[in-house]
């Protein structure tokens, strides 16, 4: 848990120091009550006693409880604080870092646990510092100060007040020995249960459609249940904390006064004033004693729970990119647009079988390279290697005859328009959503934003909405239909106006007619810069300057639509399976 110091800035550091100090205080002030208790006592025994001293002691004792009230405040308002701004800063670090995960990081912890460690886990922490910062110092503090006040009194009254203490430290062995080990499983148990759960939500449709509520209603009962299982073992044992330990200082106190009694009724003279003036301050500080003890106890109970959180945050934390990226950010030649592959093979992290092997190919400024394929030929991983979502295996790949891994992040992904296969959208307006596309959200223009809506046919459905271009999209695009979708993100990247531009399979979710005129568009709008296609149709691709046939990871073809007909194999089944026979005739002609 020192490792918490290193997430907090300074501010919050100095108002730890200054919770300390209220806390010693309240402390003080705390201890100080049973003291004046005792001085009552002997006024109110003591013949001769002015009414005065005791109304003084009186005050003084009321001055120490308000004095008390109001360190407490300050310790609650400075504690909450602290572990809110912690849980604030924290909780932003764990973003920042996973913004800069590749993609072998992402599926190494998984969507749902980086969830959950962002929210629970930092929550579970933040509740460890705010208590802590009470509990942690002052418990120990009260203990030793109250047994010192306490210690060579009576031997009696320790000896009970010890009773009292070990019945609390057998209760706690007990409950941590049970409950502990459950509190390490809880939250990897919570990370299965949110897996489900996205999971679920995500493929609502599907579930539907194949009426398999119940398959899937089952499988998330059984990990509700084994969590729910897991909470209730632990509460179970913990609410016996309460009852013992007030039976223990409601017993503790009726025994020093029970003893109290006896030594008073054997006792002679003066002697009877001092014992029961230490009845008194015994029962006062034993219970103090005990408290003490409890909040200990307490404290060590949800430790573990913090300690496995921040155990996992920390792992997000110090992981290492496996992407490192280089120092370039400005262009150094007067290429622009030029891509080239050299002998790239590709496998993914712990896999066997490359997916790619020795893929060499130049793509010039201004050409259209598209890659067709069967499914799992590794079109997509080919095309992902560009913006490094992975880096390649052996070989490299060059940007304006410079090797992408000497760029800076910034500078390689302003050189691209990517188009991902699954549209991506984000809740917000229209407009926000092809601003996304520009460096700093702010350098385009409002006939930008409609020429690239109207080269990607999306100006006119855009313009039909209640609200145009500032109409609202609700989160992941959910409001529009997947072609519509499809057409905003590709707007996203014409906005951008890039060198390169990369199509993941964009065009499924279009119309063969929008397909059509949307690259049309294209072609005559992105005349200078390169572009990539990945396609399953061959109309999507037959007008390419060069098409790359790829089959399980080898490059098995290399041309234009008419030579590949004639040369290779694998294309032309493709097209055979798309095309009619008058078709493929009259692109042989």
């Amino acid at each position: 848990m020192s490792k918490l110091f290193k997430y907090l800035p300074k501010k919050d550091i100095a108002f730890i120091i200054l919770t300390i100090i209220l806390i010693v205080v309240q402390v003080w002030l705390d201890l100080k009550i049973p003291e004046f208790m005792s001085e009552i006592t002997k006024y109110v025994q003591t013949e001769g006693s002015n009414i005065s001293d005791i109304i003084n002691t009186g005050i003084k004792m009321l001055l120490c409880s308000l004095g008390s009230l109001l360190t407490a405040i300050g310790i609650g308002y400075f504690a909450a604080y602290t572990g809110t701004s912690f849980e604030k800063n924290l909780r932003k670090k764990v973003f920042d870092k996973v913004q800069n995960f590749s993609m072998e990081e992402i599926k190494h912890f998984k969507t749902s646990s980086l969830i959950t460690r962002a929210t629970n886990d930092v929550t579970q922490v933040k509740n460890f510092i705010i208590m802590g910062m009470q509990m942690l110092v002052k418990a120990p503090i009260m203990a030793i100060m109250a047994i010192i006040k306490i210690a060579g009194k009576n031997w009696s009254f320790t000896l009970v007040t010890m009773g009292g203490v070990f019945i609390i430290l057998i209760l706690s062995f007990i409950i941590i020995t049970f409950a502990i080990p459950r509190f390490k499983i809880i939250q990897k148990l919570t990370d299965n249960l949110n897996a489900i759960t996205r999971e679920n939500l995500t493929g609502i449709r599907v579930v539907r459609a194949y009426n398999a509520e119940k398959f899937q209603l089952e499988k998330f009962e059984n990990a509700n249940d084994e969590l729910t299982n897991t909470h209730m073992f632990i509460q179970k044992i913990m609410p016996l904390m309460g009852p013992t330990m007030s039976t223990t200082m409601s017993g503790l106190s009726l025994a020093i006064y029970w003893i109290g009694a006896s030594l008073i009724n054997n006792a002679m003279g003066f002697d009877k004033l001092t014992i029961f003036s230490d009845m008194v301050v015994f029962s006062s500080y034993s219970v103090q004693v005990i408290i003490s003890f409890t909040m200990l106890v307490a404290l060590f109970i949800i430790y573990p729970r913090a300690s496995v959180s921040l155990g996992r945050i920390n792992d997000v934390l110090k992981t290492e990119n496996k992407i490192k990226y280089g120092n370039l950010y400005e262009d150094i030649n007067s290429l622009k647009g030029e891509v080239e592959f050299k002998n790239v093979s590709f496998k993914y992290p712990d896999a066997e079988e490359y997916v790619l092997k020795d893929i060499s190919f130049k793509a010039q400024k201004g050409e259209t390279i598209a890659i067709i394929g069967s499914t799992g030929s590794g079109k997509s991983t080919l095309i992902n290697l560009i913006p490094r979502f992975y880096d390649v295996t052996e070989g490299e790949i060059l940007i304006d005859g410079i090797n992408i891994k000497d760029m800076s992040e910034e500078y390689l992904n302003d050189k691209l328009g990517y188009i991902s296969q699954k549209a991506i959208l984000f809740k917000g307006t229209i407009e926000e959503n092809i601003r996304l596309g520009y460096l700093n959200n702010k350098k385009v223009s409002k006939e930008n934003l409609n020429g690239a809506l109207k080269i990607a046919k999306a100006f006119d459905f855009v313009t039909h909405m209640p609200e145009g271009i500032k109409s609202l999209l609700a989160q992941r695009g959910s409001n529009i239909s997947g072609g519509q979708k499809q057409r905003l993100s590709i707007a996203r990247a014409i906005a951008r106006n890039p060198e390169i531009y990369i199509f993941d399979d964009t065009f499924s979710a279009l119309d063969y007619k929008t397909d059509y005129q949307l690259r049309k568009n294209l072609e005559q709008y992105t005349k200078e810069s390169t572009k990539f296609i990945v396609a399953q149709r061959i109309g999507t691709i037959k007008d390419a300057d060069k098409i790359i046939v790829l089959d399980n990871g080898n490059i098995v073809g290399i041309g234009k639509h008419q030579e590949l007909l004639k040369t290779c194999e694998v294309y032309k089944q493709i097209a055979e399976s798309q095309l009619s026979k008058e078709e493929i005739e009259n692109a042989w002609a």
